[in-house]
C-alpha cells in the first residue's frame, strides 16, 4: 500500500478535482522551512505541481536507499528474521520504518483515546483549499526533519562525539549518526532526542497555522519516535516515517475525498479508513512485540557472554 500511494499522491495532485477553483499550477510565494520550533519563510516562488514532483521523487530515492539496505534488502531481512530471530530486522531501513511507524500509529490512537475521555480533542488546521493543503501535508516531512532533527540532533551529536573535524565525516554523521558517531551511552541523545521532541509537539500550536492544544501530546511522542529512529537508523527512515505518516496516509484519504465529493476532513471515518487503521493498529501491535523480543533476546545474549 505504501508503494501504492506514491501514484495515488500523483493523481491527487495532477488529476483530481480536489482544488476546485485551482490546480497544480497553483503558484505559491515561499517555502517555509522550521528551525527551533520557528517557521522561516524562504523567499521563492514555484507552482504546487513543480515542488510535488521535486519532493516525490526525494521520498522516492530514499524509499529505495531504504529498501535496499543498509545491510540487507527488505526481503532478504524479512527471510533472515524468520530463521535467525527477530535481532535481523535492524539490518533494513524499510523494516525499521515500517515497524517504528506502527508503533507511531498505536501511540498516537492511545493518546487521542485517553485525550478524548477527558475531553481534549486534537482538531487539525483548516485551510481553504484541500490541495493545497495535501501538498503542505506532502513537503513537511522534508522541511520538518531537516529543520527539527538534522540540525537540532544530527548537528549536536556530531559536535559532541565527533573526533574529527572532518567534512565528510560531519555529512556521514549527518546521515547515519549512530553508524558514524561513537556513542556507547545513549542517555545524553535521548535527553537531546526527548527536549527536540517536545519542542516539535509545542511547534505545532504556536507555528504557521496551528492545531488545537491537543495535538502537542501527540505530535511530542511522535517526534521522540521519528527523533530516535534518526540517530539509531538514520536520515532516510526517519523521513520515512514522517512521509507515512503525512503523504502516505493523506494520499489515500484525499483520493477518497475525490471520488466521493466530500471534504477530505470529513473521510476520516470512512470504511477504508477504518479498515487502514485497524490494520495499522495490528502491525503496531505486532511491532511493538518484535521489539520487546528483540530487547529479550539481546540481553540474554549479553548475559550467556558475562557468564
Amino acid at each position: 500500500m505504501m508503494i501504492l500511494s506514491f501514484p495515488v499522491g500523483l493523481y491527487v495532485t495532477f488529476n483530481s478535482e480536489i482544488g476546485k477553483d485551482i490546480n497544480y499550477q497553483y503558484p505559491i510565494n515561499g517555502l517555509d522551512l522550521f528551525i527551533g520550533g520557528i517557521s522561516y519563510k524562504i523567499p521563492i516562488s514555484f507552482e504546487i505541481g513543480d515542488a510535488f514532483i521535486i519532493a516525490w521523487s526525494i521520498f522516492i530515492i530514499l524509499f529505495s536507499i531504504s529498501y535496499l539496505g543498509p545491510e540487507d534488502s527488505f526481503l532478504k531481512t524479512l527471510s533472515n528474521m524468520m530463521s535467525r530471530g527477530s535481532n535481523t530486522i535492524r539490518n533494513n531501513g524499510l523494516t525499521n520504518m515500517i515497524t517504528w511507524f506502527s508503533i507511531l500509529i498505536v501511540s498516537s490512537v492511545v493518546i487521542e483515546t485517553i485525550q478524548q475521555m477527558f475531553g481534549i480533542k486534537i482538531e487539525a488546521p483548516l485551510p481553504d483549499n484541500d490541495l493545497i493543503r495535501f501538498f503542505q501535508i506532502g513537503i513537511a516531512p522534508l522541511t520538518e526533519e531537516t529543520g527539527f532533527r538534522v540540525l537540532l540532533i544530527g548537528v549536536p551529536l556530531f559536535l559532541m562525539y565527533s573526533h574529527s573535524a572532518s567534512l565528510k565525516i560531519f555529512f556521514k554523521s549527518l546521515w547515519r549518526p549512530s553508524r558514524y558517531l561513537t556513542i556507547n551511552n545513549y542517555r545524553k541523545p535521548m535527553m537531546l532526542i526527548i527536549t527536540i521532541g517536545l519542542l516539535f509537539g509545542v511547534s505545532h500550536i504556536i507555528s504557521g497555522t496551528p492545531w488545537s492544544p491537543g495535538k502537542v501530546t501527540q505530535a511530542t511522542i511522535a517526534g521522540i519516535i521519528i527523533g530516535w529512529v534518526y540517530v539509531r537508523y538514520g536520515f532516510a527512515p526517519a523521513i520515512l516515517v514522517h512521509w507515512a505518516t503525512n503523504y502516505f496516509l493523506s494520499s489515500y484519504l484525499f483520493f477518497i475525498s475525490d471520488l466521493s465529493q466530500n471534504p477530505a476532513i470529513n473521510d476520516s471515518s470512512n470504511p477504508f479508513s477504518d479498515t487502514l487503521e485497524m490494520i495499522l493498529i495490528m502491525t503496531g501491535s505486532i511491532a511493538i512485540a518484535i521489539k520487546v523480543l528483540a530487547y529479550i533476546e539481546s540481553r540474554n545474549t549479553s548475559v550467556k557472554q558475562i557468564l
